[in-house]
């Protein structure tokens, strides 16, 4: 699906960083659409199928190219962080000197006065406010999540009507079976390549998920959209021809894009779980 990798895009920016996603993910995850783009013009598959592929790998190029972006920024300003604290807490500056002046009695000092405690105890006694909207935003979330897959949805078929109509796809018959074998061993080769590649991908991201028990920076749309993504891939394999040379021709292509769904559906689940984490963590750090 075209509009994959968008979701993510704009949570890294939003976000301003990519920590939340595996880089071996993406690096896996583009190794595959390489070896999918070069297999299926090596098998001379449907000019949509190509098309895709070229697509998938100049988008894959753009994400891994942002998150190396934020992730170089982030590391910088980290560097340049623990270089001003440590320039703060020079052992050889006057002990004086290295006393905050919170630490005296002044006025607008932190040392905890009636007026920090009278604040404290009115925030202890108020409800968390910041649980109530929670719950609007999470279906806020949904409802945007959904909304964006039934346009893309919409877009796509009104794409395919349009390839229909002006016989830029033509369905083949369905009891054809041509000789495909012309090039097939490298092709399939780089097909069996790509399937193992999108197979392999999402574990990283997964194992990243489990060890951090959290799912915060990553888009779930954007694996919606890959979950849609690879289902109609597949699907238009299949709606293109059932002739069993070509299925079989095809069976690499069919493995990488259904045989991943199973995976997606496993980071759900943990968007599921660990989104609960996730929810307590920014509450905390809210208090």
């Amino acid at each position: 699906m075209p509009t994959t990798n968008v979701p993510q895009l704009v949570e890294n920016y939003q976000s301003k960083s990519a920590e939340g996603i595996s880089l071996a993910f993406l690096a896996v995850w583009f190794l595959g659409d390489l070896a999918n783009f070069i297999g299926a013009v090596w098998a001379g598959l449907v000019p949509t199928v190509i098309a895709l592929a070229v697509y998938f790998c100049i988008s894959d190029a753009i994400l891994i190219t942002q998150c190396l972006y934020y992730k170089h920024v982030n590391r910088e300003k980290r560097t340049a962080e623990s270089a001003t604290s440590g320039e703060t807490d020079d052992p050889n500056q006057p002990l004086l000197g290295r006393r905050p002046s919170s630490d005296i009695g002044l006025p607008g000092s932190r040392r905890r006065s009636s007026v920090s405690i009278k604040k404290q105890d009115s925030s202890l006694a108020e409800p968390r406010l910041s649980t109530i909207p929670e719950d609007g935003g999470k279906a806020r979330q949904w409802i945007k999540n959904v909304a964006c897959v039934l346009l893309v949805c919409a877009i796509g078929s009104a794409g395919w009507a349009i390839a229909w109509r002006t016989r830029l796809w033509i369905p083949a018959p369905g009891d054809t079976d041509q000789d495909t074998t012309h090039g097939s061993v490298g092709a399939e080769g780089l097909g069996y390549l790509s399937a193992v590649a999108y197979l392999g991908a999402r574990i990283p991201q997964i194992v990243k998920n489990f060890r951090e028990r959290s799912c915060e920076g990553l888009s779930l749309l954007f694996f919606i959209l890959s979950l849609l993504g690879n289902l109609t891939y597949g699907g238009g394999i299949l709606f293109h021809s059932v002739s069993k040379q070509y299925l079989v021709t095809n069976l690499p292509w069919l493995i990488g894009s259904l045989g991943t769904m199973g995976e997606d559906i496993i980071i759900f689940i943990q968007f599921h779980i660990y989104g609960e984490n996730d929810t307590h963590a920014h509450n905390g750090a809210d208090s």
